[in-house]
């Protein structure tokens, strides 16, 4: 099943996004289902210790990210990983850094489990909060569906006004579809191909350091609400938008597997402002919940 933003009465509409969203037969979306996920999301039962939730790492005033390099769960464990935003992941194709999932039914009960996040059996967590384990992956999938970002002033500038953008911010989009082949990977309205790149993030003295999905290949992250969701990379490794920028104005960190569309750009200073700026225009409003 495929719902139309503008048709699907439970869901904010974020202005600009004109997309289907993918919603699987058997969890149709509506207001009671994404109601019960939010109070899941927002639930320090789920955690081992009962002080963490899912809204610990996802936080809204970061794009649902938390800021934080690479995540830290129950009793201040950290993982090695950045923790993703989780900025309409509704139209997902891929899932986590590595892509090892391809639906959110698969998606939202594996950071309950997993040992450096809340550390908890899913049987135990069912308990706890008197749902099966089914209907609370339903739940939460529903809601991290709801959680839609839109109207930017690029959204209103592709949508005729003209004036949404200033003149260095129309530069840097023509930077970001022209010289800097940005639109390789960060492609369509949400900014992401869906698929799995090696950009050398993971390739330190001579190694991968993380093999991602495979080969040090690891899945592209939406662009939009990108200047709340620093720090960048899957391991949280390039604090600024600038530095992201630089990165790949060097060609990424070469190596053996290394993505064909990688190789050094020579920006200018002001190519690298103009794209900074313009990236910082796919910042609009977030919504999640029931409207």
């Amino acid at each position: 099943m495929w719902v139309h933003l503008a048709a699907a009465v439970v869901l904010a509409i974020p202005l600009g996004l004109d997309l289907y969203m993918p919603v699987p037969d058997s969890n149709p979306l509506d207001a009671e289902t994404i109601r019960r996920g939010r109070e899941l999301f927002r639930d320090r039962r789920l955690s081992r210790d009962r002080s963490l939730s899912c809204a610990s790492c996802h936080r809204p005033d970061r794009g649902f990210s938390d800021g934080r390099p690479v995540a830290v769960g129950i009793a201040g464990r950290t993982g090695r990983r950045n923790v993703p935003a989780l900025i309409n992941r509704g139209y997902g194709r891929a899932f986590f850094w590595d892509g090892r999932t391809t639906t959110l039914e698969d998606t939202v009960l594996r950071p309950i489990a997993a040992h450096n996040e809340l550390d908890l059996s899913i049987d135990e967590a069912a308990v706890r909060v008197g749902m099966t384990r089914d209907d609370m992956a339903l739940a939460l999938a529903s809601y991290v569906r709801s959680i839609l970002s839109g109207d930017s002033r690029f959204d209103r500038f592709v949508n005729g006004d003209r004036r949404a953008l200033n003149a260095q911010q129309q530069r840097g989009l023509q930077v970001f579809r022209g010289k800097g082949n940005c639109t390789a990977c960060h492609v369509g309205p949400n900014f992401t191909d869906e698929r799995l790149h090696n950009t050398g993030v993971a390739w330190r003295t001579g190694r991968l350091t993380d093999d991602g999905g495979g080969l040090g290949a690891f899945r592209t992250p939406t662009l939009r609400e990108i200047a709340r969701t620093a720090p960048y990379m899957h391991d949280g490794s390039l604090r600024r938008l600038e530095d992201v920028v630089d990165f790949y104005e060097r060609g990424g960190h070469p190596n053996p597997h290394l993505d064909e569309e990688i190789r050094p750009i020579r920006f200018t200073a002001d190519e690298k402002r103009d794209l900074v700026a313009f990236l910082r225009t796919l910042s609009g409003r977030v919504q999640e919940g029931v409207r």
